[in-house]
């Protein structure tokens, strides 16, 4: 598939347009980045850089005639030409995955030739927008419990792509594992599976042929770890006991070292768990685990945990799968600088007022724990300081009693965006995925943990320098300013 062109028309008519006004060779800053978190938390977990870059090396790799199937005609002849050559020659900075990003952050800058640059705006919010709705998603979940969360939403996903790599996206958000195999082939990843009703009800609608299911598995499996599905007729009394008959015929006891458990998929989970749990002590199943499934989210884990569930492992469906509560993510992208002038988007929606310039993010630590978040513009006074390790003093920009001050010494920093691509040219290594789960796990465990609750959260100190701020409310008035005079203007002319 060609993911490069996975695009929206307008990016072609207005390169047209550039092409044309012979703008082709101006220089633009394109950040990419959301407004609000999902869910009324304020950050997100990032995901889809590596597809994304995978992405921008791809472009221009097809002829004059691809280009002809959408923008046809001959007014269009020399773009189509043009188009087939043009390949990104730009620069790259991006957020690593697994980071931490919280609103107006930019988590990809695209620093690059005007027409190059656009026509990434919506393969790169395409890829992006997926990941990030359900590495957040993911996120949630698994900050719902302290114990293991497997992925397993494929049939839910929308489409083969989206299944594995929001499998991906979920192993990054902190799920364990996931039950596609393409994403375990692919990234090397845990592949976790284990049986289906109908494998139940394909021995005979009995009671018997549930017990020779079980049996025939595990003789089929011994050496793997083993699950059995104990709902498929009766819980507790019947499936709880086929599987332990199963398990004693076939020699497995609390010494079998690869593991061995049932899984729960309806009804009261946390009533079930605690029966099974004591029928299975009883008959010397100590080390039986107990998996947990059926349309769950963060807030029925939670409940199961407060309930007293004897719970030892969850999966995690279409929740996680389609980021079932917040499937839309708001990732946008926009031109904040054009030949080394800044622009911005103004808005009578005070939230789409958007940051302008070339800019970069620092995140001030202190004991290793996460403080604070300034973006500046680079190479301004803040950024300076900051690199500097000198004194800082930060506000909120929609709240000055919201501040804080750092002494010189106090603190370390790190910059969240890196250079990824340089002059077209990919720099950055990619690491694996479960290296890059263990990222955002470190990262999660440097905030403070009531910025980690799930409902209610405390807010995370977010900022902008002085300078950026100057720079934006400067061409925010006079924006004001030509706006006001323009409309005296037209007035006047409608009153003639």
């Amino acid at each position: 598939m060609d993911i490069s062109y996975c695009s929206d028309k307008y990016q072609y008519t207005m390169g047209k347009s550039f092409y044309d006004a012979g703008m082709k060779e101006k220089r633009a800053i394109f950040n990419l980045f959301y407004r609000q978190a999902p869910d009324k938390n304020n950050w997100a977990v990032v995901s889809g850089v590596s597809e994304a870059l995978e992405m921008v090396g791809a472009l221009g790799n097809k002829p004059p005639q691809y280009f002809e199937k959408f923008i046809p005609g001959d007014d269009y002849i020399e773009f189509r030409e043009f188009l087939s050559k043009m390949k990104f020659t730009g620069n790259i900075y991006a957020m690593r995955e697994g980071e931490i990003a919280f609103p107006t952050q930019p988590i990809i800058t695209i620093e690059g030739k005007i027409i190059e640059a656009q026509v990434l705006e919506t393969p790169l919010l395409c890829i992006m927008n997926h990941q990030m709705a359900v590495a957040t998603k993911a996120s949630r979940v698994t900050r719902s419990t302290k114990k293991p969360v497997s992925e397993f939403g494929s049939r839910r996903a929308h489409g083969p792509w989206a299944a594995t790599y929001g499998a991906k996206a979920a192993i990054i958000g902190g799920c364990a594992s996931s039950s596609n195999v393409l994403t375990s082939v692919k990234f090397g990843v845990p592949c976790s599976g284990t049986m289906a009703h109908s494998y139940i009800s394909s021995f005979g609608c009995s009671i018997e042929g549930e017990y020779r299911a079980f049996k025939q598995y595990i003789q089929s499996h011994k050496g793997e770890p083993l699950i059995l599905l104990v709902d498929t007729y009766d819980t507790l009394n019947c499936g709880i006991h086929n599987a332990i008959r199963a398990y004693k015929e076939c020699g497995i006891g609390n010494s079998y070292p690869e593991g061995f458990g049932i899984r729960l998929d309806s009804g009261d989970l946390a009533y079930l768990s605690r029966q099974c749990r004591e029928i299975l002590d009883k008959a010397g199943l100590q080390n039986c685990k107990i998996f947990a499934t059926n349309a769950l989210d963060e807030y029925l884990i939670t409940e199961l945990e407060r309930q007293g569930a004897v719970i030892d492992s969850y999966g995690v469906g279409d929740a996680i799968a389609t980021s079932k509560h917040n499937p839309c993510f708001g990732n946008v992208y926009k031109l904040v600088e054009i030949d080394g002038e800044p622009v911005l988007k103004k808005s009578e929606d005070k939230i789409k007022l958007i940051n302008p310039g070339f800019q970069v993010t620092y995140r001030i630590i202190q004991n290793g724990k996460f403080k604070a978040d300034i973006t500046c513009l680079r190479g301004d006074a803040m950024s300076r300081k900051i690199e500097a390790c000198d004194n800082i003093h930060i506000r909120s920009e929609f709240d000055e009693t919201r501040n804080k001050s750092f002494a010189a010494g106090s603190y370390q920093w790190k910059m969240l965006q890196i250079p990824m691509i340089k002059n077209g040219v990919q720099i950055y290594k990619d690491i694996p995925l479960l290296d890059k789960r263990a990222y955002y796990l470190a990262n999660l465990d440097s905030l403070n943990e009531t910025e980690k609750r799930i409902i209610n959260p405390h807010y995370y100190k977010v900022d902008i320098s002085d300078d950026l701020y100057d720079m934006k409310m400067g061409l925010v008035n006079n924006l004001i300013k030509e706006i006001k005079a323009f409309s005296q203007k037209m007035r006047g002319e409608h009153t003639k």
